[in-house]
């Protein structure tokens, strides 16, 4: 049969969505009976202590520019029957790695953001849009984790549709509903508290916090609540700059990173997504599994895939402080959308989303148990 073993590529375990998305994946591989390497570029970060048990971790003890040889290296001893790369250079130098070893991994790369929305310069993206225009076809699957981000990535790059496969990402997990029913510590959560706002993802100018600032602020003029932003980024000073000048900065906490935030999830009035743009926001479905009112920004892409065009939350335009403060203020006065169906959630679950993969990853012979 071959190699029984399966790859995962990443820079490293620092704290990402599509790290969480590919531990999850990695485990749930675990579950079924495969053999998996987590193969990171240098092995740090504090996801490393999530790493499920069973995955072996292997150290480039390199950086992602200089990680090629030692990838292809990698792929000449070992031969895993298949590898999943994340995120653009990651997956270029997969591919690329895969290519000079003449070997036959079945590489399959993850698109988990917008790419026509990253930032850069009109000449590096004129460069990335070229090689992966050229480099992505070599893989033998492209998974975007969003529709909308399928048809962006086959309009900027202009790849075919039916190359690309939409997955979307492995969210609800028994762990997460047994955590969201943890007690919450904060103050914010004791007894005869005002009810509390809260968003979730990285401190950083794609989740367009100011503009939820802004909009706390409105709803501050009319309700006593609170507002928790859950992260860590760069965007932390400029915040708490804002949160000040609005006069809000003693009913807002920003507590980094948080061990458990799906307990806070469950007891928190609303959640709020704020972005501007997205790949498939695994927050938002975070909330609605942990039984959440969501209000979100109709961003590209993901949160109208995800709450079915507004019928299991609100959706807003990007950048409108007034609509959204509006919004979570029909929540608080306890307008409440349709209840989300077992059914619709099932698409983000672990178990599911395996099954999906290792279909892309032509690798189903591996489990060692029929599948159903």
């Amino acid at each position: 049969m071959g190699s029984q073993k399966i790859a995962f590529f990443l820079e490293s375990l620092e704290v990402g969505g599509a790290e969480n998305v590919n531990l999850k994946l990695a485990g749930g591989f675990v579950d079924l009976g495969l053999q998996v390497d987590l193969v990171l570029v240098r092995a740090r970060g504090s996801l490393l202590a999530k790493v499920p048990r069973g995955v072996k971790i292997v150290d480039l003890g390199t950086s992602l520019n200089a990680s090629l040889p030692a990838l292809a290296g990698y792929m000449r001893r070992e031969k895993p029957a298949a590898m999943i790369s994340a995120l653009e250079l990651a997956n270029l130098i997969a591919l690329v790695a895969n290519k000079i070893t003449g070997s036959r991994v079945r590489v399959v790369v993850q698109m988990t953001t917008t790419m026509s929305k990253i930032k850069r310069s009109v000449l590096k993206k004129r460069f990335y849009r070229a090689l992966v225009s050229r480099i992505y076809p070599w893989a033998s699957g492209i998974v975007s984790s969003s529709r909308g981000v399928a048809d962006d990535f086959t309009r900027y790059t202009g790849i075919p549709a039916n190359r690309v496969t939409t997955i979307y990402n492995p969210v609800i997990t028994d762990y997460l509903l047994e955590q969201a029913k943890e007690a919450v510590g904060h103050p914010f959560f004791q007894r005869g508290q005002p009810p509390v706002i809260v968003a979730l993802g990285r401190l950083t100018a794609a989740k367009d916090y100011p503009t939820l600032l802004r909009a706390y602020a409105l709803v501050r003029k009319e309700r006593s609540s609170r507002l928790m932003i859950i992260g860590e980024g760069e965007e932390r000073s400029s915040l708490e700059r804002l949160a000040a000048e609005l006069g809000v900065e003693k009913n807002v906490a920003m507590p980094g990173f948080v061990e458990n935030p799906f307990a806070i999830l469950g007891k928190s009035a609303v959640y709020v997504l704020s972005s501007a743009w997205e790949g498939l926001p695994s927050t938002l479905i975070e909330a609605l599994a942990c039984g959440c009112q969501v209000v979100s920004t109709d961003c590209p892409h993901g949160p109208a895939e995800i709450l079915a065009g507004g019928k299991y939350g609100c959706l807003v335009s990007v950048g409108d402080a007034v609509a959204m403060s509006a919004a979570i203020l029909n929540v608080l006065d306890g307008y409440r959308c349709k209840p989300v169906p077992p059914a619709w959630l099932d698409q983000f679950k672990i178990d599911k989303v395996c099954h999906r993969y290792l279909d892309v990853l032509g690798v189903k012979d591996l489990v060692p148990w029929e599948l159903p």
